[in-house]
């Protein structure tokens, strides 16, 4: 009895519970069929799982996470963003603004052909573009617990439909990512026209690792996020925890130095914060979701979990053809900002480890923030047009 009580113990202890996941979601990850893999998105299926009986990850640990990453994301796009983004500003802002449009058309589509509760239908939305500012919307706009439940059964392939989109687009169109990866950093200018990296002055570092301009980076996004923006028809907005630390990484990895003294960070910091955040994160939504998705599965049928995944694939189909056949913008960058514009973290980091490239950040963090607004307005607008 007490081996039995000191085992019940060890696994549902929330240091175990987190290095178990950890574990066997690398496992998971690590697994690949024709060279597609998960990636660090195997953690989050691993999550469901150990979510569905019950043993979570604190909320604390995966909004630690999400600043974590979002903030590294900041610093590693900073360097190139503003420059990139003045040229191509029209672009992305369309595209963050067509990817949601398309998500919420499909929406409304589903709701009208599949006969689904607007409540539902918009937290299966925000699940299905993975924004949880979104679903706090639709909690908001609907006052209804079905909005929870339709997140819980559009997110997973919300996640995990995106990170093989990425995989899958460069493979079936042939794409050779050697010379498009050579191609974005030229035109990032982290190289220059004869491919040696561009060279950077010298500046004081108050810690090693840069950590500290990180930490404070952080911080400030964490303020600025809970910013509060009145917006038309009594609706609100902020950046929240995702967009606030995202907007300071950028500013901090764009200026680099306050005089004397950098506040960049170090490459191979980024790196690991980006990717344990990444795994920290993925740990904790997917322990929430998993908590009643097979209960949710069952009692409102698979059909629910299809229409989920067509509004997370219409949004992407739409978003490459705009960006790479109207906007003319190279691959890599188009898939870039269809990660930035279905909000989907996990998706950036498979693609940058896929691509072997932080240049496609940039794209990322130019039409993320925009997709970040209009998803908000959207979960808020729907059930007050259709509800």
């Amino acid at each position: 009895m007490e081996i039995l009580d000191f085992l019940k113990g060890v696994f549902t202890n929330d240091i175990m519970i987190v290095f178990c996941i950890a574990a066997l979601g690398y496992l998971l990850g690590s697994i690949s069929i024709k060279g597609l893999n998960l990636g660090t998105s195997g953690i989050l299926i691993v999550a469901l799982v150990f979510g569905h009986f019950n043993l979570l990850v604190p909320a604390a640990l995966k909004n630690i996470g999400l600043i974590c990453f979002v903030t590294a994301v900041g610093f590693i796009a900073g360097p190139g963003f503003f420059r990139n983004f003045k040229k191509s500003a029209i672009s992305y802002v369309v595209l963050g603004f067509v990817i949601i449009l398309s998500g919420a058309a499909t929406c409304v589509a589903v709701m009208k052909l599949a006969g689904i509760e607007t409540d539902l239908a918009v937290g299966m939305m925000s699940g299905a573009l993975t924004s949880t500012p979104g679903l706090a919307a639709a909690i908001e706009a609907t006052g209804s617990d079905l909005a929870s439940v339709g997140y819980g059964i559009a997110y997973p392939f919300g996640v995990v439909g995106v990170v093989l989109f990425v995989q899958l687009i460069p493979k079936i169109l042939k794409i050779d990512i050697a010379a498009e990866r050579e191609r974005l950093s030229v035109s990032n200018g982290t190289v220059d026209a004869d491919g040696k990296p561009v060279a950077k002055k010298e500046y004081k570092h108050l810690d090693e690792f840069g950590l500290l301009p990180f930490a404070v980076a952080a911080a400030l996004g964490v303020l600025i996020g809970k910013i509060v923006i009145p917006l038309p028809g009594g609706a609100e907005f902020s950046l929240g925890t995702s967009g606030g630390p995202l907007l300071t990484g950028l500013v901090f990895g764009h200026f680099a130095h306050v005089g004397s003294v950098a506040i960049d960070v170090p490459k191979k910091t980024l790196n690991v914060v980006r990717e344990v955040g990444l795994a920290l994160f993925l740990m904790g939504a997917g322990t929430e979701a998993g908590k009643g998705f097979l209960a949710v599965l069952a009692e409102q049928g698979v059909a629910l979990f299809l229409w989920g995944a067509l509004m997370t694939l219409v949004p992407m189909v739409i978003g490459y053809i705009l960006a790479v056949y109207v906007f003319k913008i190279d691959v890599l960058s188009a898939l870039g900002s269809i990660c930035g514009g279905m909000t989907s973290t996990p998706a950036l980091g498979t693609l940058m480890t896929v691509t072997k490239t932080e240049a496609v950040a940039t794209a990322y963090a130019a039409t993320y923030p925009i997709a970040l607004i209009f998803v908000v307005l959207c979960c808020q607008f729907i059930p007050l047009i259709f509800g």
